[in-house]
């Protein structure tokens, strides 16, 4: 359900219930815009910077929605009439990036001082970074953080009619707000929310304090949505959570993330299913099952390792041992041999020995993952491991990380050749800028192809014959 704004009464009272509300500000700010516009005899133009993980992406496709609704038109250039930057703040450089940015933008700002800059996300969350922002970059207009961003068109009004600085940040919320505009960045390939914030406090990780805590859509929200992208010729969804495995617990009525995955696997039009984040210490036998008998989850788990030694999972509070994980991984291969695995891996964490990280070693080796992203641990104000003694030397991280690294790209070289020279379906996603006809496209297990394609097969899965490895992607000849 989506409401026409310009059919939407001004006169009467404010709504109070959501989504009425914001569909009230949104006509507002149209007015705005629409008369603006005309000043200026051209459309007004907003540009979006997002940075970190893929729930921001999903989110600022909801924020760029909701602008392109009251009138506003995108562009890539930040010379623009309203700029947006959905920050990140899982890692220090990214914090400096956004500072950096801002500098660009105060310059921009002098030249057009009807320009409106506003930052959301993550990195609002931080109470010190609002207070810098506050006192060092004045000239920014609208602050506003994870769990109100569905309140963009409100608190750029309420921008309009103050005419200064708006902050509004929440320390959290139960409220999900349904049925506002997004603008998916692909026709083809949709992510879709299912959870919202984390409640495992991982010793090294913010994001249960600028996500806040757990809390899961209802089964017929999600599945509504998914018909509806289906409809709307979407043949792949990417169902979003910072912890995909635990969905359901803060329902009324609990649902398994497992019996979620048999629902969506049910719609009609849908093709491919993919999920992120999985945490090892949940993820069921149930769950597998649940993947093994599914004819359109892709053969793909993204599964955070962090670490191989059992002693500094403790010190992270993951949860579960080496032995733990190795097991689940064993688990996992058994019912399904074709599975692509990757992970996430974390490199000098504090109190991690020689001995720990030849642990790590160790699992990289057993698993042989298809793909690893390698982390430098990064000390992160406010989680209990930034005040852990032993923070190890950077030659000695930087060190270790180059022997991981080095690792995981001699394994993923080998392991990622293993369907040459066979048929594989592939959803042809862009045009490749490398290769003049050239298009890439994805496997199931999440493998890159390059292969020589019309643009017009782009959103459609082919049937591609993989005549040669390159160690992290194929080249192939589309079959007929």
């Amino acid at each position: 359900m989506q409401i026409d704004i310009d059919q939407i009464d001004l006169t009467g009272e404010v709504p109070v219930s959501e989504p009425e509300r914001q569909y009230y500000f949104m006509a507002k700010v149209s007015g705005y815009v629409k008369h603006r516009s005309e000043e200026l005899g051209r459309p007004m133009t907003f540009c979006t910077q997002t940075f970190g993980c893929q729930m921001n992406s999903r989110d600022s496709e909801k924020l760029e929605g909701i602008l392109e609704a009251v009138g506003f038109v995108q562009t890539d250039t930040e010379e623009a009439d309203f700029v947006l930057y959905n920050t990140c703040t899982v890692r220090e450089n990214a914090n400096q990036k956004v500072y950096g940015r801002l500098g660009v933008l105060n310059s921009l700002k002098r030249k057009n001082p009807d320009m409106i800059i506003a930052l959301c996300g993550c990195m609002m969350q931080e109470e010190d970074v609002v207070e810098k922002i506050k006192k060092s970059y004045r000239f920014v207009d609208v602050i506003f953080g994870t769990h109100n961003i569905y309140k963009l068109a409100e608190l750029l009004y309420q921008r309009l009619e103050v005419k200064k600085m708006v902050v509004d940040i929440w320390k959290g919320t139960d409220q999900v707000v349904e049925d506002l505009p997004a603008d998916r960045k692909y026709s083809f390939k949709s992510g879709v929310n299912i959870m919202f914030g984390c409640d495992n406090f991982c010793s090294y990780c913010i994001v249960p304090y600028v996500r806040g805590r757990e809390r899961s859509r209802s089964p017929k929200d999600i599945i509504n949505e998914i018909k509806g992208l289906a409809d709307d010729g979407v043949v792949e969804i990417m169902l979003l959570g910072q912890n995909v495995n635990s969905y359901g617990k803060t329902l009324e009525e609990p649902v398994s993330f497992a019996k979620l995955l048999s629902q969506a696997d049910e719609v009609e039009g849908l093709e491919r299913i993919r999920f992120m984040t999985s945490h090892p210490k949940d993820l069921s036998d149930e769950l597998i099952e649940a993947m093994k008998n599914s004819k359109k989850v892709c053969r793909h788990i993204h599964l955070p390792l962090q670490s191989g030694s059992s002693r500094i999972l403790k010190l992270m509070n993951r949860r579960y041992t080496k032995e733990k994980y190795l097991e689940l991984v064993d688990k996992i291969r058994t019912a399904m041999p074709d599975i692509s695995l990757t992970t996430d891996i974390i490199v000098g964490f504090p109190g991690e020995t020689e001995e720990d990280f030849l642990e790590t070693l160790d699992v990289v080796r057993k698993v042989r993952f298809d793909s690893a992203f390698t982390f430098i641990y990064s000390k992160r104000t406010g989680t209990p491991a930034a005040k852990m003694e032993d923070q190890i030397p950077d030659e000695v991280v930087k060190d270790r990380f180059d022997r991981l690294l080095s690792l995981v790209q001699q394994i993923s070289s080998e392991v990622c050749g293993r369907e040459v020279h066979t048929v594989q379906k592939v959803l042809a996603e862009e045009v490749n800028d490398h290769g003049e006809g050239y298009l890439t496209g994805r496997l199931s297990s999440n493998t890159t192809v390059h292969f020589k394609g019309d643009p017009s097969l782009i959103g459609k899965i082919v049937d591609v014959y993989l005549d040669e490895s390159k160690g992290f992607y194929y080249m192939g000849t589309l079959r007929p």
